[in-house]
């Protein structure tokens, strides 16, 4: 994807891992840091298993520089108290935005603190926040940008995919399990002669029910041998 993740200012190595973590799941490589702190940064690179991002990562003075080469800057922010003067749009909207997007892509996180300020802010096009609830508005870092990024690559198509139907079991294959149910519950004592017909049907339309696949059919038939043997011997 043509996408730089940018921090800003962050301060913590477990956040800066996960985030780079984040990126490696989604498919997204180029980490950007703007000013870090430096001690954070360096236990990261040691501590995260996506070290080739952290590696890879470059360092920059400002915003500005950070963000030189994109056609769209997107600054996340969970909104809080402040007055903006950005348009604002849900993950959901702004991700499919930055998805279609043609041009290299910023999308921007403010400190584990503070979040992004507003002269931070004043680089980008339109702000984006995911929507959680009033009360608990703002995420951990590593998490905000691992829920992104998953909004920015998910497939909504994919989700209206069925799974690959299997064959339904047979009438015949049915009965089977039926009736070695029957005997195994015969031997368990569980069916009495006094009301062995009436069982036998509930049990016939116990097993229908499941509406069992070939498949789950032969595995029930090999779990109903074993309990019958063992009952017999």
């Amino acid at each position: 994807m043509n996408l730089r993740v940018v921090l800003v200012s962050p301060r913590n190595p477990l956040n800066i891992g996960a985030a780079a973590r984040a990126m490696s799941n989604f498919g997204v490589f180029e980490l950007r840091l703007v000013n870090p702190y430096k001690v954070a940064y360096l236990e990261a690179k040691s501590a995260v298993k996506s070290s080739a991002i952290l590696t890879n990562a470059r360092e920059f003075d400002s915003v500005a520089e950070a963000v030189a080469d994109c056609a769209l800057i997107v600054g996340t922010t969970s909104i809080g108290n402040r007055l903006l003067e950005h348009p604002l749009r849900r993950l959901e909207t702004g991700g499919k935005i930055i998805a279609k997007a043609q041009g290299p892509v910023a999308l921007l996180f403010g400190s584990e603190k503070f979040g992004l300020a507003n002269e931070d802010m004043s680089y980008c096009h339109w702000l984006m926040r995911i929507p959680t609830r009033e009360e608990h508005g703002s995420m951990n870092l590593g998490q905000a940008v691992a829920v992104c990024l998953y909004e920015i690559v998910r497939n909504p198509a994919a989700v209206r995919t069925k799974p690959e139907a299997k064959r339904a079991a047979s009438a015949e294959e049915m009965e089977r399990v039926t009736a070695l149910l029957e005997e195994v519950l015969e031997h368990s004592g569980y069916v009495h002669a006094r009301v062995e017909g009436s069982t036998r049907m509930k049990i016939r339309r116990l097993v229908r029910r499941m509406e069992l696949n070939g498949h789950d059919a032969e595995v029930w038939l090999g779990m109903l041998r074993q309990i019958k043997w063992k009952l017999l011997n």
